[in-house]
């Protein structure tokens, strides 16, 4: 078994930030030896795709044309792997770093800050891809693409539609569905094979410091409280975990 005691701290601010816990009927879905296919693949893409959504945030609000250029090519490779089924795990070798610098556009409102923690963001989250496909190669898992739960659609879905608060409300989006991941591989490493509990656990720190990082920078944006918006997708997240779900995911209700 693993010991989570040690990560008791960093999951404490977690688990009192979301609304409702991971319910036991999805834990015991996720487990089953039949659903490792899923839960692999959907967790490389959700990789993938909290790497993309923190790229279109900066490349909308942050940075001059020559970096948003270097962010799309950044992601090609992993792209075209996912969409496009070319590249593999070879191709993919030491292509999470970015080696170019990401410059801030001269007019943008928003700080450097914005753009720095994202960059690691999505450097972490590129390299969690190509670990994913590590253990998934290891079990002879072949990837095919899968289409996306209701999770952060249902969530997206919400968001206001005037800026600056169609910003803060994608941060506090962001926030969630990192901290709900940070909580789901918490709750499912003590019943995976050793080696994939020991990669869950070792995600952890970062995805505590993803959901951290993007709540910070909405309260900097809002230069105000946002308790009430926070709460307000606090409530529909727990709904959409808790709520009875017929596609199993990574991020899906409880199984229907």
């Amino acid at each position: 078994m693993i010991d989570l005691k040690t990560y008791d701290s960093l999951l404490e601010p977690i688990n009192a930030f979301l609304q409702c816990s991971t319910p036991d009927a999805w834990v015991n879905e996720a487990k089953k030896p039949e659903n490792l296919k899923t839960v692999l693949i959907d967790h490389l893409l959700c990789e993938l795709k909290a790497g993309q959504s923190a790229m279109y945030l900066i490349r909308k609000y942050a940075v001059d044309k020559s970096s948003a250029n270097s962010l799309l090519d950044w992601f090609k490779p992993y792209e075209d792997f996912a969409y496009r089924k070319t590249g593999s795990l070879e191709t993919l070798k030491g292509k999470s770093n970015i080696s170019k610098a990401i410059m801030a556009k001269s007019n943008s409102p928003y700080s450097q800050d914005l753009i720095d923690k994202m960059v690691l963001l999505i450097k972490e989250e590129l390299h969690h891809f190509y670990q994913v496909l590590e253990i998934m190669e290891s079990r002879g898992i072949a990837y095919e693409p899968v289409p996306a739960s209701r999770y952060a659609k249902g969530l997206l879905s919400e968001m206001t539609t005037h800026e600056p608060q169609t910003l803060i409300d994608k941060l506090i989006i962001g926030a969630y569905i990192e901290a709900r991941s940070c909580e789901r591989f918490a709750k499912l490493a003590p019943h995976m094979d050793k080696d994939i509990a020991k990669f869950y656990v070792s995600l952890l720190r970062s995805e505590a410091r993803h959901y951290q990082d993007y709540l910070t920078l909405a309260e900097e944006i809002a230069g105000k409280d946002i308790s009430e918006r926070v709460n307000y997708f606090g409530k529909l997240e727990a709904e959409l975990i808790s709520s009875p779900d017929n596609d199993f995911k990574f991020h899906s209700g409880v199984p229907a």
